[in-house]
Order: structure tokens, then C-alpha cells, then sequence
């Protein structure tokens, strides 16, 4: 009997995923441990492999395919023996279990994003009528040069409805100027063709903000399944999670200078390679576990049952990739050291940029840093990502005044702001882990206690 492959759910969250690509074709001998496929989820690009042995039978679902649910029908394997028609007698006798794909039928296409309108033929711009007699000021088409005209001559043709690059100019250089216009409009010159209609996806033709915007000035670019589920937990942690903001300035002379000691005495291979080296978005996550461990009430979730209260600090570090962002988890990272750390980042980064993460390597975790200090950015403040309580926003360390006793000092300071979710933090515990973090941010060597 013919063997069903269905959409697998490769995370306990999913619900829909993109079909990215058929490894197999119809045909194909299957053996168990082959890769099937490449499926797309919110968060990254999957294997999916054989389990049985036998032949591919039918894809039921191209390549391509946008939101196949979680346990949908894709594709049916033959066992030794089976022919095509056992595949075709299995579909008939199937449950329909959805509507079925766009990208499905007698040629199944590859299902892409919806099309925007492309510029119209030159069999529908280039070509001109030719006027009527004494026409002789009418030009072909410019093909994208720059057409020299009166601010005038452009008004009067655009209120007329035609392309003003059909002229040719009797002004200086070949300028063209109103008495052309005039001529033109005398003359019959044909009228601009309108601009093509943008191709809306289902549902956007009614959308209030679409219809701001001009028929043909814009593109629509659809949303992919991550640019979605971010929209998605974000607008519910704003609407669910009742956020309130914490802010203070570290010093960072002494880690800076505790940074470059440790960087200078790395180890170097052959080719005089370091084995590590630490950045300060490092000493950052390191602070913050040992912040939590210090203040473990704060190391928790809400739920409407009852509060976890974590037993390790499990970091999440905002990472931006094409598209948006992923949050892979630094786990038990309190008992971790510096080199560890940054050996875990550059791994998680490389791989959360090719979409290649885990699922378990981007879920969970106890709190989330976002640094944008790289980019310049002074302050800012997060947005909570549930499960979390907290999230810690970095800015830029840079050179400032600072008072230091009785006098002004040149220092180098970095601003953070804590975000917290006031069901599970409150004001005075968020301070309390605040001031930890800024602690150990300035004077590293308490990480070491």
C-alpha cells in the first residue's frame, strides 16, 4: 500500500510552512535517511527525510507552495511492487483535507510572490501615431534620457493627458517649451497611456492604506512567513504585555581595557590565527546572565497559571538577517565563559543568516539582548518577546563628559534601556537587575566570582 508524506511540523508553533524545494522527483528510488525536500518555516529553511524506503510515487504539492498546513497531504511513496496507478488510486481515495494549492494542477507552476505591474511593451510605448499635417514636431519616444522641458510645457501636457518625451523641443538645445505643447495639442498628439493597474494580492484591493497611494507608483513586495509571525508576536506583545522602561549609562573603560588584554593574549595557531576573539556584545550577554543569577526573581516568565522562575540564564541575542530578525538562545550561559560565548555567537549568526537554525536553538530563553550599538544608535527601547519578562536594548558606547567627583572626565559610556513586563517584573526588582548588569559591566572581574 502506498506510503503518505505529509507536512511535517517542525516546531511545536507551526502551523503552515513553504514548500521550498522537491529533492526528489517522480520516480525517484527513495531510501530512508534521503532528504525529500526543503521546507521554509518562520524562522528557517528545513530538511525533511525519508523514513520509508520505496519510490517516489506523486508530488501532490509543487515546489513553491506558499502555507501547505501542518499534516497536508504532499506527496505519496510506492512500495516495492507499486506502480503510478496505486499512487493515483491513494490520491482519489484520500480525504480532502484543504483547498487545493494555486500551485496545483495538470502542470503544477511554481507558486511565486504575487506580480507587480512591468513597464508596458514598446509595441504599446514606443510606437508613435503619426500626426496629422504639419505634425512634423513629433518625435519617437525617449527611451529613459532625460527630456528637457519648460516647467510650463510639463504642466500643460500633464493636465492634457500625454507624454511630454513624444515632442521634440524648438527651445534652446532642443528645449521644449509651451508654443510645442500647443502645436502637439493642435496637431493630436495621442494621450499618455494610463499606467498599468499594480497586481494586489487577494485582499489588499479593499485595503484602506493602498488606497493612498496612486495606481502605479508603487510595488508590492508580499510578506514571506517570517516578515509575518514577527508582525504577529510583536503586535501581540504590545497588545498583551504591559511594557515599562528602565535606562542608565555603563562605563566601559575597564572593560575595554580588560578586553584588549584578553584578546591580546589569545592563543594563536599556525597560520597566527587567534582562538578567540571577545567582543564586547559578549561581555554584554555574560553580564546578563550573571545579572539574573544575582537577581533570580527577575529570571522569569508569566503565565497565566503561575511564574516560571528559570534555574539558568538562557540568552537570546537579536540577530538581523534578510527579511528580519532570529533570536538564537545562548543556553546556560552563566556557566559559560567569554571564549565560549563568542565561539557560540559567530556559530549562531553565521547559521541564523542562512536560516539554518533549529528550531531548539532559537526557542525559549529567559530574556533577549538587542544591540544596535554597532549601527550608531545612542538609545532605544525593545519590544518584548513573550516568553520573556525582560529585554535588554544597547547602544553605542562612545566618548562623553562625565562628572567624577569634582571633576569632568572623558569616558567612554553606553546607554541600555530594560524593558519589562510588569506582570512578572516590577519597577523596583527591574532597577535591582539593572544595576546588577551595570555592575558587572563595570568591573568585569566580578563575572569571575
Amino acid at each position: 500500500m502506498p506510503t503518505p508524506i505529509l507536512m511535517p511540523a517542525l516546531s511545536p508553533t507551526m502551523e503552515k510552512g513553504k514548500l521550498a524545494k522537491w529533492l526528489k522527483a517522480e520516480g525517484d528510488d527513495v531510501k530512508s535517511g534521503d532528504i525529500l525536500a526543503e521546507i521554509e518555516t518562520d524562522k528557517a529553511t528545513m530538511e525533511v527525510e525519508a523514513v520509508d524506503e520505496g519510490t517516489m510515487g506523486k508530488i501532490l504539492v509543487a515546489e513553491g507552495t506558499d502555507d501547505v498546513p501542518v499534516n497536508e497531504l504532499i506527496a505519496v511513496l510506492l512500495d516495492e511492487g507499486e506502480d503510478a496507478s496505486a499512487a493515483e488510486n491513494f490520491t482519489a481515495a484520500a480525504p480532502p483535507s484543504a483547498p487545493p494549492h494555486k500551485g496545483e494542477g495538470s502542470a503544477p507552476p511554481v507558486q511565486q510572490a504575487p506580480p507587480v505591474s512591468s513597464p508596458p511593451s514598446s509595441s504599446s510605448v514606443g510606437e508613435v501615431t503619426a500626426p496629422a499635417a504639419g505634425g512634423g514636431n513629433i518625435a519617437p519616444t525617449a527611451n529613459g534620457t532625460r527630456v528637457f522641458a519648460s516647467p510650463l510645457a510639463r504642466r500643460i501636457a500633464k493636465q492634457n493627458g500625454f507624454d511630454i518625451a513624444v515632442l521634440k523641443g524648438s527651445g534652446p538645445h532642443g528645449r521644449i517649451v509651451k508654443r510645442d505643447v500647443e502645436q502637439a495639442l493642435k496637431d493630436g498628439v495621442p494621450r499618455a497611456p494610463a499606467a498599468a493597474p499594480v497586481a494586489l494580492p487577494p485582499g489588499m484591493a479593499d485595503d484602506a492604506v493602498v488606497k493612498m497611494f496612486e495606481p502605479g507608483s508603487f510595488e508590492v513586495v508580499p510578506h514571506d512567513g517570517m516578515r509575518k509571525i514577527i508582525a504577529q508576536r510583536l503586535t501581540q506583545s504590545k497588545q498583551t504585555v504591559p511594557h515599562f522602561y528602565l535606562s542608565l549609562d555603563c562605563d566601559l573603560e575597564s572593560l575595554l581595557s580588560v578586553r584588549v588584554r584578553l584578546n591580546d593574549a589569545a592563543p594563536k595557531d599556525a597560520d597566527g590565527k587567534p582562538a578567540y576573539k571577545v567582543s564586547v556584545n559578549d561581555f554584554i550577554i555574560k553580564a546578563m546572565a550573571m545579572a539574573l543569577q544575582k537577581v533570580p526573581d527577575a529570571n522569569a516568565s508569566w503565565t497565566d497559571g503561575g511564574m516560571l522562575l528559570h534555574k539558568h540564564s538562557d540568552i537570546g541575542v537579536a540577530v538581523a538577517i534578510p527579511g528580519g530578525l532570529l533570536t538564537p538562545v545562548i543556553r546556560k550561559a552563566e556557566t559559560k565563559g567569554l571564549a565560549q560565548i563568542s565561539a557560540e555567537m559567530k556559530d549562531y549568526a553565521s547559521r541564523a543568516r542562512a536560516r539554518k537554525l533549529m528550531p531548539e536553538e532559537y526557542q525559549g530563553g529567559s530574556t533577549a539582548i538587542s544591540n544596535l550599538g554597532m549601527m550608531g544608535i545612542k538609545n532605544f527601547s525593545a519590544v518584548i518577546n513573550p516568553p520573556h519578562a525582560t529585554i535588554l536594548a544597547v547602544g553605542a558606547g562612545e566618548k562623553r563628559p562625565v562628572v567624577v567627583g569634582d571633576t569632568v572626565e572623558v569616558r567612554t559610556q553606553m546607554s541600555v534601556t530594560l524593558s519589562t513586563d510588569h506582570r512578572a517584573v516590577d519597577g523596583a526588582l527591574g532597577a535591582e537587575l539593572l544595576g546588577a548588569f551595570k555592575s558587572f559591566i563595570e568591573e568585569p572581574a566580578l563575572m569571575l566570582v
